[in-house]
């Protein structure tokens, strides 16, 4: 029995973007966890500087960055509510539930580009494409 869609397989991206694509990935919670949260939006950011011409390195750090800049507002978000004392006891779990999804997601992109497949995060604010 025949399929009715041919397989074709994707090409495989050079060994240089794949490199690209997994860094992507993980510069954001590396650079948050040594910058407190505040240059997570620097590592996809520079890597889509460099490599605008490879649209593996290109489509991933785009993705990073923009999921990044939307929960680094949350987190902000979370910032404020903390400051309202009253707001604590929404903004703790959020906190928690944000590190947890964001996280989960980067391990998520960075296994998928080690395997040469694209990750689309499930959250973003479309700045960079």
């Amino acid at each position: 029995m025949s399929q009715p869609y041919p397989s074709h397989s994707a090409p495989r991206p050079p060994e240089s973007s794949r490199i690209a694509a997994i860094l992507a990935h993980l510069s954001a919670p590396i650079a948050a966890v040594l910058s407190a949260g505040l240059l997570s939006l620097l590592g996809p950011l520079l890597v889509w500087l460099v490599k605008k011409d490879d649209p593996f390195a290109r489509r991933a750090a785009a993705g990073a960055f923009n999921f990044n800049l939307l929960f680094w507002v949350l987190f902000l978000l979370s910032w404020l509510l903390i400051i309202t004392v009253i707001g604590v006891i929404v903004a703790v779990p959020l906190m928690l539930v944000l590190f947890v999804v964001s996280a989960w997601c980067h391990v998520k992109g960075a296994v998928r580009a080690s395997n040469n497949q694209t990750y689309d995060y499930p959250f973003q604010l479309r700045v960079l494409s």
